[in-house]
């Protein structure tokens, strides 16, 4: 079963634009107060942080800003959850507009997928910027490693994302499950602390969580001297891979029997 037919060479690129402002008008609003909250979210959890344990402990577990610490870990973290959580809405939200036979399923996955990458980022370059030039901590960043980071992230929560957009779509009820079983996610993603400091067998369990490596691999990009051993970056590009590729077959062989009940 083919994802277009009798479609212009252009369709895909126009469907995807218009999908795209039609997002950012209906998600964010028609004015700019809309994306304020994007990023005071991120930013109101990592000055929470920052207070709290600042107040009991005379240094994070790595360096010495408690914000860059944080940040380090939750920004990935609420980068995966927020994009892939948008994405397993995408068919339910496009429902009318697949009516069209030049809108697909695919269309309605990348143009939100575009629009939340590209707001994720704005919100990481205006905290992070605001943490390296006015906290000023001592750091050597390592634009590789977080750059790798960054994408292992957007993959996998693409991956994941994909997968749940199916699912959501067939059992309704999975988004509830779904988010029910995310709520430990940000105790064991390594937020609070790095995983050398977890104790066996529980570090064991802990490796398969694939948000522990991208945590782990981006305060490698912020911290010359930290080197975590046991990330891998197969596993989550595995994880994405898997996730992604299930994701597609079964919207191209179902999506449509299930939206014509």
């Amino acid at each position: 079963m083919s994802l277009r037919v009798h479609t212009s060479p252009f369709a895909t690129p126009r469907a995807i634009g218009a999908l795209i402002l039609r997002e950012l008008i209906t998600t964010y609003g028609r004015s700019p107060g809309g994306y304020v909250w994007a990023v005071l979210e991120p930013a109101a959890g990592i000055t929470l942080l920052t207070l709290v344990f600042s107040i009991g402990f005379r240094t994070p577990p790595l360096g010495t800003s408690f914000a860059l610490f944080y940040a380090a870990g939750i920004l990935p973290l609420m980068m995966y959850t927020d994009i892939s959580a948008k994405l397993a809405q995408t068919v339910q939200f496009s429902q009318a507009l697949l009516a069209y036979p030049r809108i697909t399923f695919l269309d309605a996955l990348i143009a939100r997928f575009v629009l939340n990458v590209m707001t994720q980022m704005m919100v990481h370059f205006i905290v992070l910027g605001f943490i390296l030039i006015y906290l000023k901590p001592t750091t050597t960043l390592d634009y590789s490693k977080i750059g790798q980071a960054y994408g292992l992230t957007l993959v996998l929560a693409l991956g994941v994302g994909t997968l749940n957009s199916f699912l959501t779509l067939a059992y309704p009820i999975w988004n509830t499950a779904w988010s029910i079983l995310n709520r430990p996610l940000f105790l064991v993603s390594c937020v609070f602390f790095i995983f050398e400091t977890v104790p066996q067998p529980y570090s064991d369990y802990l490796w398969f969580n694939p948000i522990v490596h991208i945590a782990g691999l981006m305060r490698d990009g912020f911290y010359p001297f930290y080197q975590p051993t046991y990330v891998s970056k197969v596993y989550p590009l595995a994880i994405a891979a898997l996730t992604a590729m299930a994701g597609l077959f079964l919207l191209n062989r179902y999506h449509r029997d299930i939206l014509d009940k």
